[in-house]
């Protein structure tokens, strides 16, 4: 038997590459938009951008923002070897963009009554991460 076997059966955990630039602008105090500017494909500057967005009340331009980010997460994710389903740990700080624009296209697709995107979105979440589920909210 493999050490790394997955007793499970189900496929191994997802880890996308680090890309630590956009987290370390952002962390600087560089506006989401800036950073989705110069750092396109990531999805935590889209998060980001969805929930400053949210905050404001713009629920629509969430929505957008988070789809932008989530569909550039599932990229990142393919190019990683993700066949569409398994884990994507939070643990993993990485992948923690594309589980928060996750999060943020399932918060802002209930707040406009996509009530089936919601919940794909959300059952989508916890199947990926319970911890990010936890986290978020």
């Amino acid at each position: 038997m493999a050490i790394h076997e997955n007793l499970l059966g189900g496929p191994p955990p997802t880890h996308l590459p680090d890309d630590p630039r956009p987290r370390e602008l952002l962390a600087a105090g560089s506006s989401p938009a800036e950073v989705a500017a110069q750092h396109p494909t990531s999805s935590l500057a889209w998060a980001r951008l969805a929930d400053d967005a949210f905050e404001r009340g713009s629920v629509v331009e969430s929505y957008a923002y988070a789809r932008t980010g989530y569909h550039r997460g599932l990229d990142a994710l393919r190019r990683s070897g993700w066949k569409g389903h398994g884990p994507v740990p939070w643990e993993h700080e990485p992948n923690r963009g594309f589980l928060r624009a996750l999060h943020a296209l399932a918060r802002a697709a209930q707040a406009i009554g996509e009530k089936e995107e919601y919940e794909r979105c959300a059952q989508f979440l916890r199947d990926s991460s319970p911890t990010a589920a936890d986290v978020l909210g």
